[in-house]
């Protein structure tokens, strides 16, 4: 796979199980991507500086300094890397967390190793193109996206974002989960998002 990233850029893997990270290392390198590995948050703090590129794949739940917290850390300490969580089924709350501290994505367990793959292909080719305030550009088309759900998506677009599954919205909204269902592609078709790390994305961008 030709992943065309910048020679430079490192994907820096953050996990306290070796089988993970290397299993990951392993997965990058056969995308022909640089890959380094570090079993704990501060051990990668240690390393990285302000002026490394790539990106940053890491489970947000560690031993010691969480995902969440190494996140924090990095904006404290200007290391602009984007962030790729791997999360727990369990974990949407957390991830709609670091979505709003401005990560790149969340990829949930088990993985798919293409879907990982591809999702750091295009931080990195983001990352490595992206003119300064390109977001200030895009924010507009966000809104007029968000502007075009009906009452009734709209409503059910909060649900989501809060992490609830399509059971727990049809309880709330009082419909039916095949109706729930029905607003969710509605919304993934006007919003033009695949995931639910997209979805996530366009709403925060766009407040």
């Amino acid at each position: 796979m030709n992943t065309s990233a910048v020679p430079s850029q490192v994907v820096y893997i953050i996990d306290d199980d070796a089988d993970i990270r290397d299993a990951l290392a392993l997965l990058m390198r056969s995308a022909g991507l640089s890959a380094a590995t570090f079993p704990s948050a501060r051990d990668f703090l240690a390393r990285v500086t302000p002026r490394d590129a790539g990106c940053v794949v890491l489970d947000i739940r560690m031993p010691g300094m969480s995902g969440i917290e190494l996140q924090a850390e990095m904006h404290k300490r200007r290391i602009e890397l984007p962030v790729i969580f791997l999360t727990g089924h369990g974990d949407v709350p957390l991830a709609v967390q670091a979505m709003k501290a401005g990560a790149t994505d969340f990829i949930q367990k088990p993985l798919e190793e293409h879907r990982l793959v591809m999702a750091v292909t295009k931080v990195l080719r983001h990352d490595a193109n992206r003119p300064r305030g390109e977001g200030q550009a895009d924010q507009p088309t966000d809104h007029d996206r968000l502007a075009s759900l009906s009452r009734r998506e709209r409503e059910v677009l909060q649900e989501m974002v809060l992490g609830r599954q399509s059971r727990e919205i049809a309880e709330t909204l009082a419909i039916s989960i095949k109706t729930v269902e029905f607003h969710r592609a509605n919304i993934r078709e006007k919003l033009g998002a695949t995931n639910l790390a997209e979805l996530f994305r366009l709403v925060f961008q766009a407040e």
